[in-house]
């Protein structure tokens, strides 16, 4: 898989609390170091000359104008000023290489995401849900961003403004660096414990946001059900809910980390209101100048900001932490399709074999979803798939594509395990029409297309085996028609003409059909049938259907009850010997 070689998971697939946090430092943020250095060198420089700026007011208050030197004025005055762009302009370029570098380390990692997203099995998609992957590749990636971004433009800058501040500082009053510092202990504890404390409730935060995006998906999807039901005041009461308990969490959590920033501005607030009393106590003893006092308060009040800084990155930090293990949990989560060595059927003929096979989503062997199913098929030969909602017929179509693994048994093409192939190349092999299947908001010929190297002429030709010719050539466009999201502006039937079009464009070796005919009438769906039989003589078939006429000259057709085979055979032969087709054909027919 394309993703395989670039991952490198953990050995059950969750770190501990801080690892998704060091693995975004150590392996994705590494190409950009060099990069990164240079901006902490640029900001560094910077941020030293911000801090000249109080030291050299000080020396021209105490120094240079009481010896009424103008000439010393102007050249300190210039000094200031040429200190003052050096910091804007150095300062402003740090802080542009600090955003691209963010940038480009969450794209990769976004990238990296929705390939391996791209590639779950769909158990483990239905283990994480789709809500809380759309969650981890919009929210998450955006607060990995924003932690990156500020850690390098404040992570830099404010430590060496409060570090810079307190030396200058000793220079110039020690004393007064003394009550200055006696108060950082104080605010570092609380900084510290209260961000440790918020990072599981940010956590709790995220889940909870998970299942406000998955509710929101459904209701917006089922919008003309909630409508036409009257279920608006019942969905409006989940909503509510919901919206409830994501705004306790968030408050929780934001109301611990709210402790940061006042705890912080009290304490040095108390530090400044000691350093200017003890300040005063000084000039009028004679122990220390004025423009001293001035300097170190514009000192004191730069140091105050940055702390302030420092606890709201902190709050980023916390935030970007959860969303960097929850993004993690999904990157290094294992495999649970891999390859296995298994000997290739010598002899056999049958183009498609299902050998005992069994299967449980949710792995309990008392209950199966399938049970014992075994059948084979020829090259070219069509099976038709028919019995109850809920028999299994679409799972027996997903692991035939590999989408979950089975628990027992075996499936073979062209006598090969479809386990010892990469996904990738089973996958080839098909065209398929799953039930409610999508259609994207593109013209008619990309969603036939999607992706593929197809001609013009090979869309014309699948559009018109489709039996869908007619309707689009008439449509305002064509073939560039646009179709709205999930095929908004077109009937029923045409969405699945569409849809057929897209299995059939690669001439596929398998087709699979998964109730693909129920919106067709039955002049077009008789159509279909007689396009497949001539153009796709050797395409093997699957056709799941609830109508027996769709299926009733298939080679072999096979029904399903409660996830066991209790009949295979012809039309013919399932009329003589299974009383459940003949109840599904004379409720039809």
């Amino acid at each position: 898989m394309i993703w395989q070689g670039r991952f490198c998971g953990t050995e059950n697939g969750k770190g501990s609390e801080e690892a998704g946090m060091k693995k975004v430092l150590s392996y994705y943020l590494r190409p950009y170091y060099g990069r990164m250095l240079l901006g902490f060198v640029i900001k560094f420089v910077g941020t030293i000359m911000d801090l000249c700026l109080p030291w050299i007011l000080a020396y021209m208050i105490d120094t240079v104008i009481p010896q009424g030197r103008r000439n010393d004025i102007f050249m300190w005055g210039f000094v200031m000023l040429v200190c003052s762009v050096l910091a804007l302009t150095l300062n402003v370029t740090a802080n542009r290489m600090a955003s691209k570098v963010s940038r480009d380390t969450t794209e990769t990692l976004r990238h990296d995401l929705f390939e391996k997203v791209m590639w779950l099995s769909n158990a483990k998609t239905d283990d994480f849900t789709k809500p809380s992957l759309i969650s981890r590749l919009t929210t998450d990636t955006y607060n990995v961003q924003q932690m990156l971004g500020r850690v390098q433009r404040l992570g830099v800058r404010a430590p060496i403004l409060v570090i810079g501040g307190i030396l200058v500082t000793l220079t110039l009053d020690p004393v007064l660096t003394l009550v200055l510092v006696s108060v950082m202990p104080v605010t570092a504890f609380v900084t510290y414990y209260f961000s440790r404390k918020s990072i599981p409730m940010y956590n709790a935060l995220q889940r909870a946001v998970d299942q406000f995006v998955r509710l929101l998906r459904e209701d917006i999807a089922g919008i003309r059900v909630i409508k036409a039901l009257s279920k608006t005041a019942y969905e409006e009461q989940k909503y509510d809910a919901l919206n409830k308990k994501v705004v306790t969490l968030e408050r929780k959590a934001d109301v611990t980390m709210a402790v940061v920033n006042p705890a912080t501005n009290l304490f040095l607030n108390l530090g400044l209101v000691f350093v200017v009393i003890v300040g005063a106590y000084r000039v009028n003893q004679g122990s220390s100048e004025v423009g001293k006092i001035l300097a170190f308060l514009t000192y004191f009040t730069i140091i105050l900001n940055a702390m302030i800084n420092i606890s709201k990155m902190f709050v980023i930090i916390s935030r970007a932490v959860a969303s960097a293990n929850r993004i993690m949990e999904v990157i290094d989560v294992p495999d649970d399709l891999p390859s296995v060595s298994c000997e290739k059927l010598a002899g056999d003929e049958a183009y498609i074999r299902f050998d005992h096979v069994t299967f449980s989503y949710h792995s309990t062997e008392a209950e199966p979803d399938l049970e014992d199913i075994s059948f084979s098929l020829k090259k070219g030969e069509t099976l038709g798939i028919i019995g109850a909602t809920g028999s299994g017929k679409s799972t027996l179509a997903a692991l035939l594509m590999r989408f979950y693994e089975i628990d027992k048994g075996n499936i073979y093409i062209e006598g090969e395990d479809i386990r010892t192939m990469p996904t990738g190349r089973l996958r080839e092999r098909f065209g398929v029409v799953f039930q409610n299947d999508t259609i994207f908001e593109d013209s008619i010929a990309e969603n036939v297309r999607m992706g593929r190297t197809l001609s013009a002429e090979d869309i014309r030709k699948a559009i018109a085996h489709a039996m869908a010719k007619e309707f689009v050539e008439e449509a305002g466009r064509g073939y560039d028609n646009r179709v709205n999201i999930r095929g908004a502006n077109l009937s029923g039937g045409q969405r699945q003409r569409i849809l057929i079009a897209r299995a059939l464009a690669a001439q596929p070796e398998i087709l699979i059909l998964d109730d693909s005919s129920s919106a067709l009438d039955y002049k077009t769906d008789a159509a279909l049938r007689h396009e497949l039989a001539e153009h796709f003589a050797d395409t093997t078939k699957l056709i799941i259907a609830q109508r027996v006429s769709s299926i009733l000259h298939a080679d072999h057709i096979m029904v399903l009850e409660d996830g066991k085979m209790i009949g295979y055979g012809t039309h013919e032969e399932l009329l003589e010997r299974c009383e459940i087709y003949r109840e599904i054909r004379d409720s039809q027919m």
